[in-house]
């Protein structure tokens, strides 16, 4: 089973080749490798790429993921289905100039995922660890509304990252000189689109913000709830009448994250209720 998808200037430059010879022979500097997959930044013409190339897992890796309860990742195919459904939702991401898959058994898949390189980005996390305390007050709640905006339309278009951290957030510097506050979702290799996002994944997703969010900012109570309204789109009473358990198992999870990387207690900023 082959799947392909090539935009310009790959439709062009790879017209009667094989496109999977050409695409795991780019070269370029590689960002990080690991097992399967590896990540690559190249340039053509003048213009910044990235390419995964995914080798595929062997049986071993895939038992041992589903004994894991976990969904393995086989190819690309996850990340190109994730990336065309944001964008088909009007969420900022990044954009697909090239992908192809190969299955040649049931679980073996050779693949590849190119996107176009945004410029003039920095990840949310890095932005947050350089302003610090002198993010001013109303460029920390525009970006906290950006990402609960962000995070909400997502999870309702019936997609969850897995990898849900701030990190995983670039900042458009600028669009920001511009006023505007865009942030693209990235890294979306092991994303899962169904109708509807499962509570775990729910949990799994706002637990890793929270957290991440936290360690890097040291929230307050207030941005906290800023971001619920923003992401739920509802007024606060309303929210913790209805996702009051949901909401205290994203703090009991977000607080184990914390203890585990920071080696100290979380600050515990709501209890279920406003």
């Amino acid at each position: 089973m082959e799947r392909l998808f090539l935009d310009d200037p790959f439709r062009t430059l790879w017209k009667g080749k094989d496109p999977f010879r050409e695409a795991f022979a780019l070269a370029g500097e590689d960002f990080r490798e690991v097992k399967s997959r590896r990540t690559t930044r190249f340039e053509l013409d003048g213009k910044g790429y990235f390419i995964k190339k995914h080798f595929g897992i062997g049986l071993k890796e895939y038992l041992k993921d589903l004994f894991q309860l976990k969904k393995p990742v086989t190819g690309a195919g996850q990340e190109f289905d994730a990336l065309n459904l944001l964008r088909e939702k009007g969420i900022p991401t990044m954009e697909v100039a090239a992908f192809g898959s190969r299955r040649t058994g049931s679980i073996r898949e050779k693949s590849f995922l190119v996107t176009r390189e945004l410029s003039c980005v920095t990840s949310l996390e890095d932005f947050c660890l350089v302003r610090g305390k002198n993010l001013e007050l109303p460029l920390r709640r525009r970006l906290i509304r950006a990402l609960a905006e962000s995070a909400g339309k997502m999870h309702r278009a019936g997609l969850n990252h897995r990898d849900c951290y701030i990190c995983h957030y670039l900042l458009d510097r600028k669009k920001l000189e511009a006023g505007e506050y865009v942030l693209y979702v990235i890294d979306l290799h092991r994303a899962q689109i169904r109708k509807k996002v499962p509570e775990r994944y729910l949990v799994k997703d706002l637990a890793g913000l929270y957290f991440s969010a936290m360690s890097g900012t040291r929230l307050t109570r207030h941005d906290v709830y800023r971001f619920l309204e923003a992401y739920f789109l509802l007024p606060l009473p309303e929210i913790f009448a209805r996702y009051r358990r949901l909401l205290e198992k994203v703090q009991d999870t977000a607080e184990a994250l914390f203890e585990k990387e920071n080696g100290s207690k979380m600050p515990r900023l709501f209890s279920g209720k406003p």
